[in-house]
Order: structure tokens, then C-alpha cells, then sequence
């Protein structure tokens, strides 16, 4: 090897001396090619069902997604993060990570039918769900799909390998079943039924991965176990469950205040922002195990390279966002037909959301939360969801799907905020502590 290659190589090198440094490696090109997939995939649907179906059905898939977004929400119960921090804590504790494995899964399924049971009351008791039941029906195979999937697990156990590969099958199955059976109007119905039955398949596959890679059994849970995970998961739940608040509330209360045009009109807008805000699951998801191992043993390094991630993807982001703000103006109506023509003042107003929670993530979920700060979290992400609420039925009557975009920046912005203050004091406690 020449003193060329040498010098060339010695970077990649450096990056990968150490057994965490090629883990950490391994795993965030894992996430980069499941993210690339993410932007690839809704690309190629997105615009071909906008058109296909129009406003009024999109508007109705996007109001029925909203609303079962919640019971994903309620299955998910906080998992991803405490369960997922339980398991990088014991993953070389086989029984303890299948008792962990076990526990979360019983309270998962017990959650499943309890949400079941409650989507079906409101759906018929309430005329504007019982007239589309079964949209609501097909739709919450999603909820099915999350439940079998444990992310959470693949995660703590730092294999983010087989989290993008089921995902990438699950995506490209609902993308080629589009275009072969979604081909007029009248097709809606095949779109909840096919992006369900994606992720069933792959929480399926995911399960028997479990089971056969990891040697990871089943056993009939304890009380004190299920106890356990409940306790840990609930603060993150309540955490969790109010990012609907400022999310997908907000779709659903353009759907009972105005059309499912203007609920089509907001989605879109929200669908791209949505995107741009996966980008970054990559490096957040990555650091998640790293970052709650060396906040326990070095936490002075960890903040110091946390700063470093924030300062580069504040950089990078705000490039990004600027030169799709600018090209938005042409670019929407090319891509998804003049008739989304308005979707452009929404997208505009939340253009720089997705840095602002990328903020917010580093603040929130990487030092707050790895901190064991679960109650500072959760209290800050439901104040924002009540300030959320305060703001959106006002909005959406006078300004309709730009109200609802003003509310969800609004809210993000004072998240963000609130994320800082408590980390800064928080960190200084350490401080102190150490003098």
C-alpha cells in the first residue's frame, strides 16, 4: 500500500478501531439505506396515488390513518424507547432479554384488543366513521403490523440490519401491489389493505427472526415483570401519546371542521415534511443504544459529541430545507398535480419543522431521556399537546389547513425550547456534581 492509499484509508480506519465504532458503523448504514428506501418508495406512490385517487379519497385515506394513528400510539405504550433501553442494558442476558421480550409483547397484544374494542364503539356510534367503517377496519391492520414488528428489540440489540430489510420488504410490497391493483378512483379501499398487509407480513418475518437468529423464547410472563414494563413504559407513553396531539390531531380535527379536500390539502404538505424528518433516523436511532451507555460512563464525552451531531445537521438541514422551500413553488404542483396547488402555503409555513425536532431530538430524546429524565419529558411533550389543542380549532376555522400547519410550528418550536431549557439545567446539575 502506497503512502496515497494509506493516507486515504487512514479516516476509515480511525472510524472503525474499536468493536462499537464498526457496530455503531454497521448500524447506521443499515438505517441511511432503510431511510434512502423511505424517500425512494413514498416518491414513487405519493404522487400516483394523489393523482389517482384525488383530494376527496386521499383526504379520507389520510383522515383514517390520523385517527388510527392513535392505537398505534396506545400498542406502542412506550416500548420503543424503555423497552429498547432495557435490551441494550442486558442483551448479553439471554434469559433476562427473553423475559423483557416476553413481558412487552403480552402487554402489546393485550393493548391490541383493548384498542380494537374501542375503535369499533366509536365507530358506530358516531355517523361520520360509520358511514366509511371500513376503511377504519383495513386501516387498523397497521396496528396488527406494529404490534408483531419489536423494533424495540432489534434496536437494543443494536441489529438495526433486520429493522431495514423487513422494513424495505414491507414498503416494496405495498408499492408494486399499488400500481398492479389502485388504478381508478373506486380502488381506494385497496390502499389501507395493502399498506396493512405489508406490515404484517413483516412483523411476522420480524418474530420468526426473533426466535430462530436470536434464540429468544417465549414464556408465560410475570405479574412483577408485566408490573415492571408498565411502570417503565408509562411516562414515555404519556410522552409519546401526546406527539398526536400536535400531529395527527391535527388532520383529524381539519376532518371534522372542514373537507377531506382540505384534510388532503394539509396531508400532502405534512407527508413531505414527513419524509424530511425521517432523514435523521438514521444518525437519532443509531446513538440511541451509544448514547445511553456513555452518558452512564463518560458523560462529558457524550455531551461533546452530541454537539457536534447538532451543530453539523443544523447546518446541513437548513441548506436543504432553504433550497426545497425556494423550488417548492414549481416543484408541488409538477409532482402532484395542480390540484394540490395550495398545499404549497402549509408546506412553507412548516418548512424548517424538521429541524426544529431534530433539536429537539438531541435535547429530548438523547439526553433527557438516557438521563432517566422520563417525567421531565413526558410533562413537556403533553404541555405542548394542550398548548397544540388550544391553538388548532381556532386556527382551522379561520385559516383551515394553513391554521392547522401554523399550530403544528408553533408547537414544535415550543417543544424545542422547553427540550433546551431542562437539558441545560439538567447537564449543569451533573456539573456541579462532580465538583
Amino acid at each position: 500500500m502506497n503512502k496515497i492509499e494509506a493516507t486515504l484509508l487512514a479516516p476509515l480506519k480511525n472510524l472503525l478501531a474499536t468493536e462499537t465504532r464498526r457496530r455503531l458503523f454497521k448500524n447506521f448504514l443499515s438505517l441511511s439505506f432503510l431511510q434512502v428506501a423511505n424517500y425512494i418508495f413514498p416518491l414513487i406512490t405519493l404522487p400516483y396515488l394523489v393523482r389517482v385517487l384525488g383530494p376527496e379519497k386521499f383526504g379520507l385515506i389520510s383522515f383514517a390513518q390520523a385517527f388510527i394513528g392513535y392505537f398505534v400510539i396506545l400498542t406502542d405504550y412506550g416500548f420503543n424507547l424503555s423497552a429498547t433501553r432495557e435490551i441494550a442494558i442486558y442483551r448479553e442476558n439471554k434469559e433476562k432479554v427473553s423475559e423483557i421480550f416476553s413481558s412487552v409483547m403480552a402487554i402489546k397484544f393485550f393493548l391490541f384488543f383493548l384498542s380494537l374494542g374501542i375503535m369499533s364503539a366509536i365507530i358506530f356510534t358516531f355517523g361520520k366513521f360509520r358511514k366509511d367503517w371500513e376503511i377504519y377496519y383495513l386501516t387498523f391492520g397497521m396496528v396488527l403490523g406494529q404490534v408483531l414488528f419489536p423494533v424495540w428489540f432489534f434496536q437494543g440489540m443494536e441489529r438495526m440490519k433486520y429493522i431495514t430489510f423487513l422494513n424495505i420488504l414491507a414498503k416494496l410490497i405495498f408499492t408494486i401491489a399499488i400500481f398492479v391493483f389502485v388504478r381508478k378512483v373506486g380502488d381506494y379501499l385497496y390502499v389501507p389493505l395493502l399498506n396493512s398487509l405489508g406490515f404484517i407480513v413483516a412483523g411476522i418475518l420480524a418474530l420468526w427472526i426473533v426466535f430462530k437468529d436470536f434464540g429468544i423464547g417465549f414464556r408465560m410472563p410475570s405479574w412483577e415483570g408485566i408490573k415492571h414494563q408498565l411502570k417503565e413504559g408509562f411516562p414515555l407513553f404519556l410522552s409519546i401519546a401526546s406527539i398526536p396531539l400536535f400531529n395527527d390531531t391535527n388532520i383529524v380535527i381539519l376532518g371534522i371542521f372542514t373537507t377531506n379536500i382540505e384534510v388532503a390539502i394539509y396531508t400532502l404538505a405534512v407527508r413531505i415534511i414527513g419524509i424530511l424528518i425521517a432523514s435523521q433516523v438514521p444518525i437519532v436511532n443509531t446513538i440511541f443504544p451509544w448514547v445511553s451507555r456513555e452518558l452512564k460512563n463518560n458523560t462529558s464525552n457524550a455531551i461533546l459529541k452530541l454537539k457536534i451531531i447538532k451543530k453539523w445537521g443544523i447546518i446541513l438541514y437548513f441548506i436543504i430545507l432553504t433550497i426545497l422551500g425556494i423550488s417548492s413553488i414549481w416543484l408541488i404542483p409538477l409532482i402532484f398535480g395542480h390540484s394540490f396547488e395550495r398545499s404549497i402555503y402549509p408546506f412553507l409555513i412548516m418548512l424548517y419543522v424538521p429541524l426544529i425536532v431534530f433539536i429537539a431530538n438531541i435535547y429530548g430524546n438523547q439526553i433527557l431521556i438516557n438521563l432517566g429524565k422520563n417525567k421531565l419529558y413526558s410533562m413537556v411533550l403533553i404541555s405542548t399537546g394542550i398548548i397544540n389543542l388550544i391553538l388548532i380549532i381556532p386556527l382551522v376555522i379561520f385559516f383551515k389547513e394553513n391554521g392547522a400547519a401554523i399550530s403544528r410550528l408553533v408547537s414544535e418550536t415550543f417543544l424545542t425550547f422547553m427540550m433546551y431549557i431542562l437539558t441545560k439545567r439538567e447537564i449543569r446539575k451533573i456539573e456541579y456534581s462532580k465538583l
